[in-house]
Order: structure tokens, then C-alpha cells, then sequence
């Protein structure tokens, strides 16, 4: 039995922890806000990842129509247990998530976790002059300041 659980179930509590995790911990999504944060939430399919007593140690959060597409985001795993296979669990229920077979693309970025993606089928694109992005990398600091 694994020492992990993973659930699409999120309590308030868990809503908060995963919160502070992204808007102040991540590289990805410092000063986030917070009504940003519940937004995202409520139109994506997450997962909780608890360890044995419980607690809530990783988030992952899948942006997805259920049919075509899925884009992997906010995966966060407490530090406390990385390296104990907690991402590796996480990751595995996301992939094997009854909603989320037969897509014909998944996404996701990251600066450094390739290692933990690679199993799961997840490569650099192979053409990747065709992906292009918009980017607003100072938006949440405009919303905190209160500019439009």
C-alpha cells in the first residue's frame, strides 16, 4: 500500500494550503492573488496528495476540456517530502485520472523537474518552432499595486 492518497476532493483548508503554496513558494506564480487562485480552482480539475495521517503534501492542478487536452499546472509538492515519491504518486494519479485518457495532447512547462515527467511520457516538443505563447509576466504585481 502506498504511503500516499490522492484525491480530487479539496477542503478549505486544503484550498488554503495549496494557496500559500503557490502564490508564495512557487517560481511560477509568487504574489498571485487570491481570487485569481480560487478561479483556477474552480475551473480545473485538481488533485490533493495526502500523506498516511492525512495531511495535504501536493497539489496538482489540470486545465482540460476532458476530450483533446490537457495542460498540467501548479504542481506542488511540500518540501518536507520531496524525494520520497510523493511527486511520483502524484503525478501517477493525474496521468490515470478516468477524465483524462484518450487526449491527444497534454502540457506542461517547468524549469526543472523534467526528471519527474519523463516516465510519465512527457518530452521536450518535438517541433517546437509551432507551440507560441502569450505571456504577461508582471500581471499580478499590477493587480497588487492596484493598476489595471
Amino acid at each position: 500500500m502506498s504511503a500516499w492518497s490522492i484525491s480530487n476532493e479539496l477542503s478549505p483548508r486544503d484550498i488554503e494550503t495549496a494557496y500559500r503554496w503557490i502564490s508564495a513558494e512557487s517560481y511560477w506564480a509568487k504574489g498571485l492573488p487570491r481570487g485569481i487562485f480560487e478561479r483556477s480552482v474552480g475551473n480545473s480539475l485538481c488533485f490533493g496528495l495526502r500523506d498516511a495521517a492525512g495531511d495535504l503534501r501536493g497539489f496538482a492542478r489540470v486545465v482540460t476540456d476532458r476530450a483533446t487536452f490537457a495542460y498540467l499546472c501548479d504542481v506542488f509538492v511540500c518540501p518536507s517530502v520531496r524525494r520520497q515519491g510523493a511527486g511520483k504518486a502524484l503525478i501517477q494519479a493525474v496521468v490515470e485520472h478516468p477524465d483524462l485518457q484518450l487526449l491527444r495532447r497534454w502540457m506542461l512547462m517547468t524549469r526543472d523537474a523534467h526528471k519527474l515527467y519523463e516516465p510519465f511520457g512527457f518530452q521536450t516538443p518535438e517541433n517546437p518552432e509551432r507551440l507560441m505563447m502569450r505571456l504577461d509576466p508582471e500581471v499580478y504585481a499590477r493587480l497588487s499595486s492596484g493598476e489595471p
